[in-house]
């Protein structure tokens, strides 16, 4: 009777391993299945992660050219204009140095939305060849600084009608050549009035 059950207890014990390492790989294909879909959804979340974009386009090397000038240019007509209220000796010339002031102030804060728009910073003072002239004519008064400042502003408005009539149609940039040309009968009728006070001095 111990010899058949012998075989029996064998077969048995077999079976009992083979439901072992069944339940095993199960398990392992589980573990696998799980990391799967953890692998999955990662994957997921950096595919749907909202994409970073830049909104500044960067400007061609002529229109970076126009826009620093024309920051300069305009912060050295606030500042000669300020210098004419306070030191020229007729009444037209210092008040052609507040309209100076005033449109020139307007047209920089315009430029300057604009460059920060582009990643460009613009500097808030003036080169120091600029700097220098502005501190000589603080030093001058009456008839003189009328004088040397009607000459200089005839001289500066008839370069920078020409800079900004090129760049009204050479921009590569669309918004800049639109302001380039929005500005220009500015400019027009600056040099108009300072002419018209040239002749009457």
């Amino acid at each position: 009777m111990k010899k058949k059950l012998i075989p029996f207890a064998i077969c048995l014990s077999a079976a009992f391993i083979w439901s072992c390492n069944d339940t095993s790989d199960s398990a392992t294909a589980d573990s696998d299945t799980a990391t799967s879909t953890m692998d999955t959804a990662n994957t997921t979340n950096v595919n749907t992660a909202p994409a970073t974009t830049v909104t500044a386009t960067p400007l061609t090397k002529n229109d970076s050219t126009f826009v620093l000038d024309a920051a300069i240019g305009g912060i050295m007509e606030v500042q000669a204009g300020q210098l004419a209220q306070q030191n020229a000796k007729s009444q037209r010339v210092k008040d052609f140095g507040g309209l100076m002031v005033a449109d020139h102030t307007k047209a920089n804060d315009e430029l300057r939305s604009y460059a920060s728009g582009h990643g460009i910073t613009l500097p808030d003072s003036l080169p120091a060849d600029k700097q220098k002239h502005i501190n000589s004519m603080r030093k001058m008064q009456g008839s003189a600084f009328d004088k040397h400042y009607i000459s200089m502003m005839t001289s500066d408005h008839q370069k920078v009608i020409a800079k900004f009539k090129k760049a009204s149609e050479n921009c590569d940039d669309a918004q800049l050549k639109t302001w380039a040309t929005n500005t220009l009968p500015t400019l027009q009728k600056h040099l108009d009035s300072v002419q018209a006070i040239k002749k009457g001095m």
